[in-house]
C-alpha cells in the first residue's frame, strides 16, 4: 500500500509537469490516469475536463467539451479585478468564450472599499480593464438586492443583485488562486461572494456570508468556519436557483497562481507555474480537482500553506456534506 501511494504521488508530479503516467488498467482513451487523490474511474462521477494550455483557444476547447447549451440570456460571471495590478482574467483570454455564449459580463460591487465598491467606480474599472471592448457589462446590484432561498445551517437566504433574475443561464468563469480570508478562490467562491451584493443600502450579501449569517451591514469580519460554510451554502443557493444547477456551468483558469485574490490590487507575485484550464458542470468537483492539481505541483508550497492556514479545505468538506456536488471526479485531459 505504501509503495502504491508513493507511485501515485510520483505520477501526479509527472502529469502536472507535462509527462504522463498510468496506474492500473482499464482506463478509457483520452482520460487522464487515476493519479490525484479524489480522481476516480467511476462512471457515476462528474467529469472535469482539463487542458494544459492557458490560451483563448484552449478555453473554448475545454468549454466545448462540456456539451452544455445555455438557455436564454447568458451571464458570464467573472472578477473584474482590483486595480492596479491584480491577476484577473484578461479580456484577450476570455473574449472568444464570452462571444461563443453571446454572454454579458456580470459582477457585483465589493464590500471592503477599494475601487469597485460603488457603481461609478466599478464601471470605470471595467472600462479601464478593457472588458467593454469584448462584451456588454451588467453590474448586478446596481439597482438593489433580491434574495435567493438557502435554508442552510448558517444562512436563511442569499442576497444577490436584483439583476440576477434577468438571466436564464450563467457561465461561472473563475481565476483560481489563493485568498487572504478563504484560503483559495475558485468556482464556489465566485458563486457565493462573487454573486453576493456588495456595498448596498438594502443589504450586503458579502457581509452576510463573511459574518456567517449574523448581519448584512457593518464589519464583514467573522469567525472562520461559519464564513467558509456560508460560502458553500450560498453557492448551493445560486445553483438551485438556476433550475437545480442545469443552467450553470463552470470554468477554472489555473494561471498566475498567487497566494492573493484578484480583490487585492497589490498581490504577491506567483511563485509557481501555470497549470491549465478546467471545466465542469459540478462546482465542487472542479474546485476539488483544482486543489488536487495545485497540491500535486512541486512548486506549490506557498499556495498550499495559504489554503491550510485559512482552513480552506473545510469549504470542500462542507460543500460535500450539504450536497453541493461531488468531491470525486473523472479527469479527462484534452490534447
Amino acid at each position: 500500500m505504501q509503495l502504491k501511494k508513493k507511485l501515485l504521488a510520483l505520477c501526479a508530479v509527472l502529469i502536472v509537469l507535462g509527462g504522463s503516467c498510468a496506474f492500473g488498467a482499464g482506463k478509457k482513451a483520452g482520460a487522464a490516469a487515476e493519479l490525484l487523490p479524489h480522481q476516480t474511474a467511476d462512471e457515476r462521477a462528474p467529469v472535469v475536463y482539463f487542458v494544459r494550455a492557458v490560451t483563448g483557444d484552449a478555453l473554448v476547447k475545454v468549454y466545448d467539451a462540456l456539451g452544455w447549451s445555455p438557455k436564454g440570456k447568458t451571464g458570464v460571471k467573472i472578477s473584474t479585478g482590483e486595480p492596479p495590478a491584480s491577476n484577473y482574467l484578461r479580456p484577450a483570454l476570455i473574449a472568444a468564450v464570452v462571444k461563443k455564449v453571446n454572454g454579458t459580463i456580470v459582477e457585483s460591487n465589493t464590500a471592503y472599499g477599494g475601487s469597485r465598491s460603488s457603481v461609478a467606480l466599478h464601471k470605470q474599472v471595467v472600462k479601464d480593464h478593457g472588458f467593454l471592448d469584448i462584451a456588454a457589462f451588467d453590474l448586478q446590484d446596481e439597482d438593489g438586492v433580491m434574495t435567493i432561498p438557502v435554508n442552510g445551517k448558517r444562512l436563511d437566504v442569499d442576497y444577490v443583485g436584483s439583476h440576477f433574475k434577468d438571466y436564464g443561464s450563467y457561465l461561472v468563469l473563475s481565476h483560481f488562486k489563493g485568498h487572504l480570508m478563504a484560503g483559495f478562490g475558485g468556482a464556489i467562491k465566485n458563486l457565493s461572494i462573487g454573486f453576493a451584493s456588495g456595498t448596498s443600502a438594502d443589504a450586503s450579501g458579502k457581509i452576510y456570508i463573511h459574518s456567517g449569517g449574523l448581519r448584512t451591514k457593518g464589519s464583514f469580519m467573522g469567525e472562520q468556519i461559519p464564513f467558509l460554510e456560508s460560502m458553500a451554502e450560498a453557492a448551493q443557493g445560486v445553483c438551485r436557483a438556476m433550475d437545480g444547477g442545469k443552467n450553470i456551468a463552470f470554468v477554472n483558469v489555473l494561471n498566475r497562481l498567487s497566494v492573493d485574490c484578484d480583490c487585492d490590487g497589490h498581490p504577491s507575485e506567483p511563485d509557481m507555474h501555470d497549470i491549465g484550464i478546467l471545466a465542469s458542470l459540478d462546482p465542487l468537483a472542479i474546485d476539488q480537482a483544482s486543489v488536487d492539481l495545485v497540491y500535486a505541483a512541486p512548486d506549490s508550497a506557498s499556495l498550499r500553506t495559504r489554503i491550510e492556514s485559512r482552513q480552506g479545505l473545510h469549504t470542500l468538506d462542507y460543500a460535500a456534506e450539504i450536497g453541493l456536488g461531488s468531491r470525486a471526479y473523472r479527469l479527462v485531459e484534452l490534447r
